[in-house]
């Protein structure tokens, strides 16, 4: 009997080898194999656990229905379509506790959706060919997708792939094994925070948080975190967000590819969560290290955290533009949602003597922002900086009253 079960999906009409070895591999360590085909035009070797037919019909459609479409593309995203349905609802049945997806762009681009459409918890590993490649956009990814570079692998098995593929086998039979499921046991608190240094709220947050019942989950907002964040939101899976840092938003709207992608500040508004918000960092713009700083920012003040990340700071006009969209973004919140105005600074930096203090820009950013929160969001202003306890404090007493007043659900 076979502790954990992997389910293993990819085109069998091309690449059966490659699959049947990483089923053979995690059959050799103990594990279990469920097998599903997404392929089109060719049929596998030998029948797999979910045919073709099965995908296709699970996105109300047909193999024939596909060829028709005389398009890869349609083709595949209809494939990808069921094999998201047929998957998650295997997963509900219990049926698998791991998936591993293989291919080219085309099988990466359906193994995506598939990852996308199961649960945070479930091991997801993708092994492509364009693993870790600029071809893949940031809002496609899952939580907490794995991918493993299929080095050498684009027709059939060699040495070199075999190592990617054995490697594959191994990390997601050990995930299933090693994985804590997410639990329900505590409703969840959503937070974002840059760093520990730049913003530091959550070391004061987080230990209240807990001891009044609450499980605190705290994402760095350099891209991907963000990315996270916004993912869990759109699924509902927090009792409330503390979105404090911003400056992902600020790379959103200037164009830095330090991005957590177009639905940054609504997702958890669209989902029904209540949002406690602040503009944590939101006076700043990133840049990866490699990168030149481009020109029209070139004449600000700028920070370089370390080789990965810099930033440099946003101008009056700027930030008055952040103040807008923010706004425009919360006013479609479909929950309750409250803003708390720092008006002694909203990151580290943003102190006498910092890189980024400038208080002229921050009453710009303020003022802008008495114009731009508008009824039903509610906003606080404290005379106080982001990282100070009067900050903490005021946030834990709105969301007191929210959980006093059934806002929070508990």
């Amino acid at each position: 009997m076979s502790d954990k079960t992997i389910l293993i999906v990819g085109t069998y009409d091309t690449k059966n080898d490659e699959l049947e070895y990483m089923a053979s591999r995690i059959k050799a360590m103990g594990g279990g194999v469920l097998t599903m085909d997404v392929s089109v035009l060719g049929d596998p070797e030998n029948p797999t656990d979910i045919s073709k037919q099965q995908v296709a019909e699970a996105a109300d459609g047909s193999i024939q229905k596909a060829i028709d479409f005389n398009s890869e593309n349609e083709a595949m995203q209809m494939m990808a379509a069921g094999a998201s349905a047929v998957a998650l609802d295997l997963f509900k049945q219990g049926k698998f506790d791991g998936i591993v997806l293989l291919g080219g762009t085309m099988a990466t681009d359906l193994a995506l959706d598939v990852c996308q459409a199961l649960p945070l918890g479930v091991p997801k590993y993708v092994v492509s060919t364009v693993s870790f490649s600029p071809l893949i956009a940031p809002g496609r990814l899952a939580a907490d997708i794995q991918m493993i570079l299929w080095a050498g692998g684009l027709y059939g098995l060699n040495s070199i792939c075999k190592s990617s593929l054995s490697q594959a086998a191994g990390a997601v039979l050990g995930a299933a094994r090693a994985v804590e499921p997410v639990t329900d046991n505590r409703p969840v608190v959503g937070m974002t925070s840059l760093g520990s240094s730049c913003l530091s709220y959550m070391k004061l947050l987080k230990p209240a948080l807990e001891e009044r019942g609450f499980d605190v989950a705290i994402f760095h907002s350099t891209g991907m975190g963000g990315m996270a964040f916004e993912n869990i939101a759109a699924k509902g899976d927090f009792a409330c967000v503390m979105d404090f840092s911003m400056q992902e938003f600020s790379n959103l709207i200037f164009g830095s590819v330090v991005s957590s992608g177009p639905d940054r500040l609504l997702s958890a508004g669209r989902a029904g969560i209540p949002q406690l918000v602040a503009p944590g960092a939101i006076d700043l713009i990133d840049f990866a290290g490699w990168q030149e700083i481009p020109e029209q920012f070139q004449d600000r003040p700028f920070h370089t955290h370390n080789r990965l990340i810099k930033s440099s700071a946003l101008n009056n006009e700027e930030r008055r533009e952040t103040a807008r969209e923010m706004g425009r973004r919360l006013s479609q919140a479909t929950a309750a949602v409250h803003v708390f105005l720092p008006l002694q600074g909203l990151e580290e930096w943003d102190k006498e003597g910092g890189d980024a203090y400038d208080p002229e820009g921050l009453e710009s950013f303020c003022a802008e922002m008495r114009k731009s929160i508008q009824s039903p969001v509610e906003m606080t202003e404290l005379d106080a900086h982001i990282n100070d306890q009067a900050f903490a404090d005021a946030a834990l007493a709105k969301f007191d009253q929210w959980v006093a007043d059934g806002t929070i659900k508990t």
